[in-house]
């Protein structure tokens, strides 16, 4: 019987569950290291293939990111840790390498549109080097303790180009992130914010509205 199993007859939480809570974990643990197998060899796959194979890309980005809503679509290519830990909602938009590091839930609402090199990462590490580094386990193994804390980003924001969001943050419904802003903390919701740490600089209203051509003619 191994560790893990005699681990879950003892009661105890698997190293998946103590990720999910955002606590320390073991990365190294034989469970998630075949998720990230399988979710890493599901990104080279879809990487591989052209766009044009759309029923097959679709096939492949159903298995790895199986909570994913109607008329999304992430181009390639494309990298998560695990993507089963990723939520994504209707009509979602991301551009070339979009990155997701979900060892927290990540959860990405309606209507999201992402310019190319967004990433959303959620791991965090201790700031001592003592704490941090690798360090050797009883059956020889290498291993480290990390955490993560999870990504919330509500429906229609739109994060531009290069942007980088961090673990712990929720970014409000109906904001937009400038681009190659790196948001560190929360975000109203309608804001328009940027930099590096990404600020509010002000508030979403109804003054910013354009006047749009309307040449495509609109469902009623």
């Amino acid at each position: 019987m191994s560790e893990l199993d005699k681990g879950n007859l003892r009661g105890e939480r698997s190293e998946r569950e103590r990720m999910l809570a955002g606590e320390f974990y073991n990365a190294a643990s034989p469970e998630l290291g075949s998720l990230r197998d399988k979710a890493h060899e599901l990104c080279r796959q879809y990487n591989s293939l052209p766009e044009t194979s759309r029923e097959e890309r679709a096939a492949i980005m159903k298995q790895l990111v199986p909570h994913m809503g109607a008329y999304s679509e992430i181009l390639g290519p494309v990298y998560f840790d695990y993507g089963i830990f990723t939520t994504i909602g209707n009509r979602v938009f991301a551009n070339f390498n979009f990155t997701v590091l979900d060892v927290c839930p990540v959860t990405i609402g309606d209507d999201v549109m992402m310019g190319p090199n967004v990433s959303i990462m959620t791991p965090l590490h201790p700031l001592r080097w003592q704490d941090r580094n690798l360090r050797k386990a009883a059956d020889g193994s290498l291993f480290d303790y990390e955490y993560g804390a999870p990504i919330t980003i509500g429906s229609n924001c739109w994060l531009a180009a290069n942007v980088t969001v961090t673990g712990g943050v929720t970014i409000g419904e109906g904001s937009v992130i400038g681009a190659g802003s790196v948001v560190t903390h929360d975000i109203p919701p309608h804001s328009l914010a940027v930099g590096t740490p990404c600020k509010v600089v002000r508030e979403i209203t109804d003054s910013d509205a354009v006047d749009l051509p309307h040449r495509v003619p609109e469902a009623d």
